[in-house]
């Protein structure tokens, strides 16, 4: 009997044993946390547009926990490194911006959009040709014509010197045949929106999202901006496309994984994606803050990668 009742609690302690060992792991990405890189610093575009992101996936996707690391040094080449590197498991998320096309080209980074595979950009802000409200201009073909008729003297504002905003004035100039003086303000969109409303230069291309306040108070106007389709926050604005010239400047922000990230776990990011960034509350959230919704997902988001390295290549190079 002893012998029997023995046997018995055994059998049951392997039986518990057998439980405890063989409760099932929880599916990815519920499976541990999201370390999300956000290669630019708080408060900015990118770091923005990367936390609503992730605020939204994390609803579409129950379980899940997305933590956002911000790394800015070195312009943002610290982060997209860092990112490049990471075991390719699908813990490890991070933004890439519209810089990772230009500074390979610049000599400033070595890696590239084949680096990582995309899965969606909710931000590709394009560029606006911004002017004071009684400028002497209210067209882009009015401006064009000032600008022929006054080579040289139209104080152009951008963003630092081989910047995305002073690439697009110069790819503007190229363009149309002006020629611009360009002025530098390395610290941003807010110091330039400051000296534009001040009238110490005449024009900027840059992201019209910055300037909306002077703009809704009637102190600056947009012409036209650089973009396929018109922008949401400025439906009445025409791109240059309708009007004749096929010029595509934006400033994006991709959410990727590192190259080798298993295809099961980017179809569940990209699929989540897809529905969050096509949702009226994701597009909502994204213009009280003042930033134009995007929604280019999967592949496309990767040929946007490689097509503006392909641009930034060809451009920078001369």
């Amino acid at each position: 009997m002893k012998k029997l009742l023995a046997l018995c609690m055994l059998v049951l302690l392997t039986v518990a044993l057998a439980g405890c060992g063989g409760q099932k792991k929880a599916a990815y990405p519920a499976d541990g946390d999201i370390t999300v890189i956000i290669p630019k610093a708080p408060g900015g575009g990118t770091d923005t547009s990367a936390r609503g992101l992730i605020q939204f996936l994390q609803k579409e996707l129950p379980g899940s926990k997305f933590v956002p690391v911000n790394k800015p040094d070195g312009g943002g080449i610290t982060g997209m490194v860092d990112l490049a590197k990471a075991k390719p498991d699908g813990h490890t998320l991070g933004m890439v911006t519209v810089e990772l096309a230009m500074f390979p080209h610049q000599g400033k980074a070595t890696v590239t959009n084949k680096d990582y595979i995309a899965i969606c950009a909710p931000i590709a802000a394009p560029a606006a040709l911004i002017v004071p409200k009684d400028a002497p201009y209210n067209t882009l073909d009015e401006f064009v014509k000032y600008a022929k008729a006054n080579p040289g003297k139209i104080q152009m504002g951008n963003s630092g010197t081989g910047a995305i905003w002073h690439i697009a004035a110069l790819n503007f100039e190229k363009e149309f045949g002006v020629q611009f003086k360009h002025v530098p303000y390395p610290k941003g969109s807010a110091d330039i929106a400051a000296a534009l409303a001040g009238k110490h230069i005449e024009a900027t291309l840059a992201d019209p999202s910055v300037f909306k306040s002077q703009v809704d108070a009637g102190k600056l106007k947009i012409l036209a901006v650089m973009a396929d389709t018109r922008s949401e926050l400025y439906p009445n604005v025409p791109t240059f496309k309708e009007l004749g010239h096929p010029l595509t400047i934006r400033a994006w922000a991709a959410l990727v994984a590192p190259k080798g990230t298993p295809k099961d776990k980017v179809d569940v990011l990209r699929n989540a994606a897809e529905k969050v960034c096509n949702s009226k509350e994701f597009k909502d959230y994204f213009k009280k803050q003042g930033i134009d919704p995007t929604a280019i997902i999967g592949d496309a988001a990767d040929k946007m990668l490689a097509d503006d390295d392909a641009m930034y290549a060809k451009f920078l190079k001369k």
